[in-house]
């Protein structure tokens, strides 16, 4: 099936304030409100969404919500109000220019491949290539008191969540893994300390190894690929990669240089989805597995990171849990809930959700449109 150009005859811009049910505390803070821009784009009669990821402080990576709407505001969006693109890697050519800034134009890129697939009418799985109708998920658990956090953590097994993450940092890390193992020992545990050790640590992160965790995510610093090489080389435990990876480019270099046997792709961190299926593939190539991490996305972003996470190499289950583990009310009308640690794709063209809008303007704390 071939689609005509779509012509972008508008699109909007908000900032959306979503309270969480619970704080989620990780190693470099601890979050009560989920802050977010919110695109949608527009053409022929139809829009497709997406959110971004970054936070409003660079505490993850380097980019900034505030940061984020300039640039959207005054450059990325005025540049497509008007002009025709025939499929998303025209998109991503026009804005391959700008340098870095991967968050604020995959916002761009997953918007329109959620405007083309619906003005194909068909669901965006497919034109991606995806191969399933439902995924395995896990859930990732924030920093605690740890008899709360084997409790947790339980519950969710209880659930049929295929995976256990813990959030780890210095002081919050042996112990911990020591008590959840006693207690659930046959579970699926994986760690994520986002960055917060250095190779000064080696004598604590080479004794996870004791603990037969499927992985150990993003131990070292955000951007430094070599150090994990060098860690990796000393750890039996396999190394997932999540800040260190923006491009396909980094993905080669971490698995080439034996710093990585795992890769955490974010469709919001790579700078879309022509950039999350090259990573997918040399990943394949290589025959390490993939898989889809969350960032306490609505159901905009969670929709993309199921729709994402069905292509054939994500072969460990992703953050992709249930919303309502998040937020009282979600933003969009239809229900992303897992059971049995599988969640549904959602069916539909597109994404597959469509927005609540009376309930989203109760959470908009500012909007901006553009005509063409």
């Amino acid at each position: 099936m071939t689609a005509s150009p779509l012509r972008i005859d508008s699109a909007e811009l908000r900032l959306v304030r979503l309270p969480l049910l619970t704080p989620f505390t990780i190693s470099t803070g601890t979050m009560h409100e989920k802050l977010f821009p919110l695109l949608t784009l527009r053409a022929n009669g139809l829009e497709g969404y997406a959110e971004g990821v970054m936070d409003p402080l660079p505490d993850y990576l380097d980019e900034t919500i505030a940061g984020s709407m300039m640039l959207l505001r005054d450059v990325l969006i005025p540049q497509l109000m008007g002009r025709s693109f025939d499929n998303p890697a025209a998109v991503e050519t026009s804005l391959a220019h700008w340098r870095g800034h991967y968050m604020t134009k995959a916002m761009i890129e997953m918007a329109f491949w959620d405007l083309w697939a619906k003005s194909l009418n068909l669901p965006l799985k497919t034109l991606l290539g995806g191969e399933r109708d439902a995924i395995d998920v896990g859930v990732s658990l924030g920093i605690g008191p740890i008899d709360n956090t084997i409790e947790r953590a339980q519950r969710h097994l209880d659930l049929g969540y295929r995976r256990i993450k813990l959030k780890i940092m210095p002081g919050h890390d042996v112990k911990l893994l020591e008590a959840v193992r006693q207690a659930l020992p046959a579970a699926h545990l994986t760690v994520d300390a986002n960055s917060a050790y250095t190779l000064a640590d080696m004598d604590v992160l080479t004794a996870l190894d004791g603990f037969g965790l499927d992985y150990i995510e993003q131990p070292l610093t955000w951007d430094d690929i070599h150090d994990h090489a060098v860690l990796q080389a000393r750890m039996k435990t396999p190394i997932c990669l999540d800040e260190c990876i923006r491009t396909a480019q980094h993905a080669r270099k971490a698995l080439e240089s034996g710093a990585t046997r795992v890769i955490n792709i974010k469709v919001g961190r790579v700078g879309g989805y022509q950039e999350s299926r090259r990573i997918h593939d040399l990943c394949a190539a290589w025959s390490f597995p993939v898989w889809c991490g969350g960032m306490l996305e609505s159901g905009i972003g969670r929709a993309h990171n199921i729709h994402l996470s069905t292509l054939a190499n994500f072969r460990k289950p992703g953050d992709t849990s249930s919303s309502s583990r998040y937020f009282a009310k979600d933003i969009v009308n239809e229900a992303l809930e897992a059971k049995d640690g599988r969640m549904p794709v959602p069916t539909g063209a597109g994404i597959g959700v469509t927005l609540d809008r009376t309930f989203l303007d109760t959470v908009t704390v500012a909007t901006e449109r553009f005509p063409a």
